[in-house]
């Protein structure tokens, strides 16, 4: 199985905030945006397998920045890392300013998607290549994020987290 690029998965989706998917403070609901990112991680994952993919986890979730009615919002995912079957995926969402159109990052996540057969057994997936810093950085966090879930899953050692380990004893 061939590596592919980190770059060849990215996804991105861009559409406006409706009336029907504010709150009462005239924001964008947090689950309508959980919907969102799901939506484009999951074009992201199955763009690097070219397979079914199914959401494992939401690892993380950042709602650092509300997002007002009307707002062009912009939800960039993409691969930084690939294991076994799995796969993380980082989004980034940003946020366009209605008058100046100056675009501001207003939320991250990070989603985990699992590629499966036509039965929905879990097959491999192609290892991931990271070019750009960036994509580099957060390929290299995705072995320790891995590992710290696992471990608050009570699916591995703490022992046998040895990326998460090193940040502690180096």
């Amino acid at each position: 199985m061939e590596p592919r690029k980190a770059a060849q998965s990215l996804t991105i989706l861009t559409d406006l905030v409706l009336p029907s998917e504010t709150n009462p403070l005239n924001n964008l609901f947090g689950g309508e945006l959980l919907a969102r990112m799901d939506r484009a991680a999951s074009i992201a994952a199955r763009r690097h397998c070219r397979r079914i993919t199914v959401t494992a986890s939401v690892n993380h979730v950042a709602f650092n920045k509300s997002i007002p009615l009307g707002s062009v919002v912009t939800v960039e995912a993409k691969i930084s890392r690939a294991f076994k079957s799995s796969m993380e995926i980082y989004l980034d969402v940003w946020v366009e300013d209605r008058e100046s159109g100056n675009r501001s990052k207003a939320n991250e996540a990070i989603y985990t998607f699992v590629a499966v057969d036509d039965s929905g057994r879990p097959v491999d997936v192609p290892a991931v290549i990271p070019e750009t810093e960036l994509e580099k950085q957060r390929f290299e966090g995705a072995l320790r994020r891995k590992q710290l879930s696992l471990v608050l899953a009570g699916k591995m050692k703490p022992n046998d987290a040895t990326e998460l380990k090193a940040l502690f004893t180096e």
